[in-house]
């Protein structure tokens, strides 16, 4: 069973379009690198040059913040759902 990967309207360009996108993976990191696998440009857009993930970027485990858990290495369960959601300034 694959992990549901909602994508945010800026990045489904890399999609064609989908706004989810089934991927496996037993971590963040892992799913990360089979998103850009299957998307390529995919990481370059969600992570920094050291593999971080960027700060404008929020990942979302069935609604809880990654950054709260264990980050990149939090453990996903099949079925899981993740939300990438770009984060919004103005003034």
């Amino acid at each position: 069973m694959a992990i549901t990967v909602r994508i945010p309207t800026p990045l489904r360009r890399l999609t064609q379009n989908l706004a989810e996108v089934a991927v496996e993976g037993a971590d963040i990191a892992s799913i990360i690198e089979n998103l850009d696998a299957n998307y390529p440009g995919m990481k370059e857009r969600l992570c920094d040059e050291g593999g971080n993930i960027r700060r404008f970027v929020n990942v979302y485990l069935n609604d809880e913040d990654i950054r709260f858990l264990d980050g990149k290495a939090t453990p996903v369960a099949d079925g899981a759902e993740i939300s990438i959601i770009p984060a919004i300034a103005g003034g």
